[in-house]
């Protein structure tokens, strides 16, 4: 008679690597890292090098400080830091920038134990902490296609600032004028984070992903649904309201992380609601225009109890219940 082999699940694994599908998500993100280089220039680039590099050195520094194996070449860390610097303003000085990737990496992916430990998403934390920690630089967005100075200050510019030695104009975010156009907002031609602004590069994107396999649609379609109903209930723009902002950013690329987020699909389904709703109400009637991330760090947190509430149960298992004593 032949031995069997008992072990925890799963029992039926698939070809698909940790590395493998994080090399994915970096190919998804192309097209928005070429929009982002072409509409606010080389300093786009650099932000986004600087932060994946910073981020796979803090993994890796810290794997050697707390004698663990090495996890750089899973490359999550890159993705982390590439997430980040598409959630950051072009403006923003690099050292601030360098922060957001040790909170990331260090305190909220690390310090919990590494991949698949992080309570929230690591690139969200990152951003919220910055977002509250240097106000008013992560509130500074750059004009599009202004890299290019020039003297004469463009049609919808408030300000500017110098950054090594040259004057870039800034003004708001289509989400405070409400002003621009669906051509602008769908190309990318607004002021905002850099990796947010155009909705067509991360719609390309977020559908290769679904095509490959690596993100149900589930969350994405709830999420940004809700979003939109919702809107639609104000009598608010809807198309204006998905377009713009970090939406379509955050609904395919954050709110389907597979650590952060539930895992059957009702629970994704009641988590992308749950992440609308909040979305709305924070745009509605909170003093930040923008609220995804706070959405997505909050129902992360309720993610665990959103598991335990749509746990499928096993076949055939049956509740034990105990004798009196």
């Amino acid at each position: 008679m032949n031995n069997l082999t008992v072990s925890p699940s799963p029992h039926v694994k698939g070809s698909m690597s940790t590395q493998r599908i994080m090399l994915c998500v970096l190919v998804s993100l192309l097209p928005a890292v070429i929009a982002s280089c072409i509409i606010f220039g080389l300093r786009a680039l650099l932000l986004i090098l600087l932060c994946m590099a910073a981020s796979a050195c803090f993994e890796g520094v810290t794997r050697i400080i707390m004698k663990r194996e090495q996890t750089i070449t899973d490359l999550s860390a890159a993705v982390t830091g590439l997430l980040l610097a598409l959630n950051l303003p072009v403006t923003i000085p690099f050292w601030q920038a360098i922060i957001g990737c040790f909170i990331a990496i260090v305190i909220v992916k690390q310090l919990f134990g590494g991949l698949g430990q992080n309570f929230a998403n690591p690139a969200i934390v990152g951003r919220i902490v910055l977002m509250l920690s240097f106000t008013t630089n992560m509130t500074t967005w750059a004009i599009p296609f202004n890299w290019n100075v020039n003297e004469n200050m463009p049609a919808g510019a408030t300000g500017s600032i110098e950054i090594a030695g040259n004057t870039v104009f800034t003004g708001p975010t289509p989400l405070v004028t409400e002003t621009a156009s669906y051509k602008d907002l769908f190309l990318g031609n607004v002021g905002g984070c850099i990796g947010e602004t155009c909705a067509l590069a991360l719609l390309i994107g977020g559908i290769y992903l679904i095509i490959r396999g690596i993100i149900s649609p589930v969350t994405p379609v709830a999420f940004i649904g809700t979003v939109a109903l919702l809107n639609l209930i104000a009598g608010n723009d809807v198309l204006y309201q998905l377009l713009s902002g970090g939406l379509i950013l955050g609904a395919f690329f954050m709110a389907t992380d597979y650590v952060t987020t539930p895992v059957t699909s009702l629970g994704k389904l009641i988590f992308g609601i749950g992440c609308g709703v909040i979305t709305f109400l924070i745009r509605q009637f909170g003093s930040y225009p923008e609220g995804v991330s706070f959405s997505i760090l909050l129902m992360n947190i309720v993610t665990p109890y959103i598991d335990a509430f749509t746990m499928t149960k096993p076949l055939g298992a049956k509740k034990i219940k105990k004798e009196a004593e």
